[in-house]
């Protein structure tokens, strides 16, 4: 499944529980029916499942109550509706989100309501292959460009419930050794990834600019307002980091940064852009303690 991002279900932004929804996308050509029974999750994560086999709203098969099939109606169900512990709780990321309260739940706000808005009213579900303790749903969903297409999603049987395959064994060993630590260390690293190809960008954006203005460069706003870098560059709150460019007086040349907002936590390293008496980019990078690397 995938909303607007390569070939696997990683439903938007930018480096936290949002990131890590991924499941993989294909097709399925046979469908079969399995019945089960979900049981609720332990504290105040109650799930909510189908009471009748009656094909849901936006289905194309008979989905058996609490099957592989309704597991994953659920899951959308729930993401739509912002109840993203419920919704965690029925995927193998469920470690991650087990030990977090309702206030370091809310730290990932921004992106889990990104992610809401990503869900369609109803989800088309065409298909159910069950095999053991494995199974395979597949559903007509949003991918590359907006347009529909058919995915696969992978559920194992954990006892009497159906869990939702969202990260491969190797992620889900390290997700159950971190627990609730995982999404801050997600977001972490999602959001140093971003800062260094944010950099990147303002090599490419100066590097235009400066085509067509006699070989000057810009600030940020300048190369915003040419629609050359996103407005999110400006924002610490949905990229983590705070970004500058500093300008030589000829505006000729100029370096820029990438720091932290808060060390730590949005992100541990610092970055820089400079260019070489070629002017050739180049981005360095440091962990200083929060601090501007400066060249």
């Amino acid at each position: 499944m995938n909303f607007k991002r390569a070939s696997s279900f990683r439903i938007i932004s930018a480096g936290s529980l949002a990131a890590a929804l991924v499941v993989s996308g294909c097709t399925a050509a046979e469908t079969k029916s399995a019945s089960t029974s979900n049981a609720a999750p332990s504290g105040n994560a109650a799930i909510a499942v189908s009471k009748n086999a009656e094909p849901a709203g936006g289905a194309l098969i008979e989905i058996t109550p609490n099957g592989p099939a309704d597991t994953v109606r659920v899951f959308y169900k729930h993401l739509r509706e912002k109840r993203f512990r419920e919704a965690i709780f029925l995927t193998n990321l469920r470690p991650a989100i087990e030990g977090l309260t309702e206030a370091e739940l809310a730290d990932f706000s921004l992106d889990l309501a990104k992610l809401a808005g990503q869900i369609p009213a109803e989800i088309e579900i065409n298909g159910e292959i069950v095999a053991g303790d494995k199974a395979t749903v597949t559903a007509n969903l949003p991918g590359d460009e907006d347009k529909n297409e058919l995915q696969k999603i992978i559920l194992k049987r954990s006892g009497d419930i159906w869990i939702i395959q969202t990260v491969d064994d190797e992620a889900e060993t390290r997700i159950k050794k971190e627990g609730k630590q995982h999404f801050y260390n997600l977001r972490i690293e999602t959001h140093q990834d971003e800062a260094k190809k944010m950099l990147e960008r303002v090599s490419k954006a100066q590097l235009a600019f400066s085509f067509q203005n006699g070989g000057a460069v810009t600030d940020i706003d300048r190369l915003i307002a040419e629609g050359l870098l996103p407005d999110d560059i400006k924002s610490s709150e949905s990229t983590g980091y705070v970004y500058s460019i500093n300008l030589t007086a000829d505006k000729k040349s100029y370096y820029a940064t990438a720091t932290p907002a808060t060390y730590g936590k949005s992100g541990r390293v610092s970055y820089l852009l400079t260019l070489d008496p070629k002017g050739l980019s180049r981005v360095t990078s440091k962990d200083n303690g929060g601090k501007v690397l400066a060249p």
